[in-house]
């Protein structure tokens, strides 16, 4: 472990480096002076046009954009040949006094289900659901604004209790989730992200009638899609964490399963992360501390990054989860509550993956203005931004970038630490992290060159809907 702290804290100072140029120091300037006169569409413009070191705090079946869900549910061909519906009536079918909160909630509208479980309801519980393609155009608008936060009185248990819930037999389904991996690199193309690290589960995917894919094959459709020439096109490097949902009775089975499944996959698979309610306390960190001990007795070690710090009261979440080995912590928003932790993450080569509209729109911060983000950056502990469960905010990684200069006044050597650091704190290998690290001082370079001889930027063509909500003046220019 102390050797590959020595080796990560080296591979940062030199990463740090490379990304300086000769001209940084005119672009410091050239930004500072841009700030004061940018309107908030050039604002957005340029960091749109940035080039990002990447997106490493990323759940894969929270990324698909509700249009994006439609379009592959409803596209055969693309879908795996499965057929959907979904909940358009609330006929008390089975009486009252059934879980609400469950996979198979009586009175949850949208929930959608596969043929195969379509055929083993009752006439009644049939008679309340519609076929997804013959959905009317208000019942479509339905649909797709239920699994996205688009009203104000949406926040944390809508998402908790109700967007997954929805998804229902589509989470299980490895051709919707491999296209939805594909619209992600494409998009992420557009923006200019160079590297996304998302995750995904490769157990408990469905064929059509309901038998079970094993783990591998799940796998070896997501290795074929990166392999694909569409996905090669978009120039967007990818590696998978695999997701333990931690308050589960048999996360342990899970983590034994996922940590196997990592070390004889290590080519694209590179990490495993707990994700799930913090304050459901069946998950809390040290739960796993003697599995994961078992596990590195026995073989080499798996990289570990986990929610921590995603909660409202002070806790001890973040320091336990580093004492499980976790090199990475995803939100850490509560770590600005635990003093002791803090001042051991300052210069250190653990990172806080920061997700700003995520905190807001799941009321952890009450405003941006609240968030620490900018404590942890300007005190010396490693942060990026992430976008985490995107398609549910209808957000970007722009989107984070805008957020983060607009109310905290980011230099230009912060936007250039918070991209190096996205890959320099990626479990990619070794070799492929310096790869991309050059790539993204070349591309940087380019960029800075560009802006100091006064290139045009392009104007972006089409917002999410966040930004247009949150900064109005950034679409309507």
């Amino acid at each position: 472990m102390f050797i590959r702290t020595i080796a990560l804290l080296c591979l940062l100072t030199f990463s740090l480096h490379i990304v300086a140029a000769p001209s940084s120091t005119y672009m410091n300037e050239w930004f500072t002076a841009f700030k004061q006169r940018a309107t908030p569409a050039q604002m957005y413009n340029f960091l749109h046009a940035m080039p990002k070191g990447g997106d490493i705090h990323h759940h894969l079946s929270g990324a698909g954009m509700s249009e994006w869900w439609w379009d592959i549910a409803t596209n055969s061909k693309q879908n795996g040949g499965y057929t959907y519906y979904t909940k358009t009536k609330p006929t008390l079918c089975n009486g009252y006094g059934t879980n609400e909160f469950g996979f198979n909630p009586q009175l949850l509208m949208f929930h959608t289900i596969s043929a195969f479980t379509y055929e083993q309801l009752s006439s009644c519980e049939k008679s309340n659901y519609t076929l997804l393609t013959n959905l009317s155009k208000t019942q479509k608008q339905g649909f797709l604004n239920s699994i996205r936060l688009d009203k104000p009185h949406e926040g944390r248990d809508e998402f908790f209790q109700t967007h997954w819930q929805r998804l229902g037999d589509m989470l299980l389904n490895p051709h919707i989730q491999t296209h939805l991996l594909l619209k992600n690199m494409q998009a992420y193309q557009k923006e200019n992200v160079l590297y996304l690290e998302t995750q995904i589960q490769v157990t408990g995917m469905r064929f059509p009638d309901g038998f079970a894919y094993t783990p591998k094959a799940t796998a070896e459709l997501f290795v074929e899609m990166l392999e694909s020439d569409a996905a090669v096109d978009t120039n967007v490097q990818v590696r998978f964490q695999l997701a333990i949902v931690r308050f589960l009775p048999n996360a342990e089975q899970q983590l034994e399963e996922a940590w196997t499944f990592i070390n004889e996959n290590r080519d694209y698979f590179v990490g495993i992360n707990f994700v799930g309610r913090e304050d459901n306390d069946r998950g809390y960190p040290l739960r796993f501390l003697p599995t994961l001990r078992k596990l590195r007795a026995q073989s080499p070690p798996v990289s570990l990054s986990v929610h921590a710090g995603e909660s409202d009261e002070p806790n001890t979440h973040i320091r336990d989860t580093l004492l499980l080995g976790a090199d990475r912590i995803g939100h850490g928003y509560n770590l600005i509550e635990d003093p002791d932790t803090l001042l051991m993450m300052r210069n250190s080569p653990y990172l806080v993956e920061i997700n700003l509209i995520s905190n807001l729109l799941l009321e952890y911060a009450e405003s941006i203005d609240a968030h620490p983000f900018p404590e942890y950056l300007r005190t010396g502990v490693p942060v990026t931004l992430s976008t985490d469960d995107r398609g549910m905010w209808s957000s970007n990684l722009t989107d984070e970038f805008y957020v983060a200069v607009s109310h905290f006044n980011l230099s230009w050597d912060e936007l250039v630490e918070l991209n190096t650091n996205a890959i320099a704190h990626s479990f990619m290998s070794d070799e492929d992290r310096e790869t991309l690290l050059h790539r993204l001082k070349k591309e940087t370079q380019r960029f800075i060159d560009k802006r100091l001889n006064n290139t045009p930027i392009a104007d972006v063509k089409q917002h999410y809907t966040f930004i247009c909500s949150f900064a109005p003046a950034v679409c309507s220019e």
